[in-house]
């Protein structure tokens, strides 16, 4: 049986794609807390790394439609920059 691999670093990795996925959508980090009905503080908390914030399954989904991405491109390790 294969070993399973988790990716210790998955709130960072999902901070960085939900960055990224925003501004290739064009929008503020204000633009993105108000389309999730959540403070502007926050969306920048859970983009920063330097806050140790975890958000909830629900606001995970909610930024996720806002960005019309899929829960999946948002855990993806590595994704290459399309700038």
């Amino acid at each position: 049986m294969n070993e399973i691999k988790f990716n210790p670093n998955i709130y960072n990795t999902i901070r960085k794609n939900i960055k990224k996925y925003r501004r290739i959508k064009g929008m503020t980090s204000a633009e993105l807390a108000e389309a999730v009905d959540l403070s502007h503080d926050f969306i920048r908390q859970i983009e920063s790394e330097k806050t140790a914030y975890n958000f909830s399954v629900d606001t995970f989904y909610k930024i996720s439609v806002a960005l019309n991405v899929k829960l999946d491109d948002l855990i993806q390790e590595n994704i290459k920059d399309s700038k």
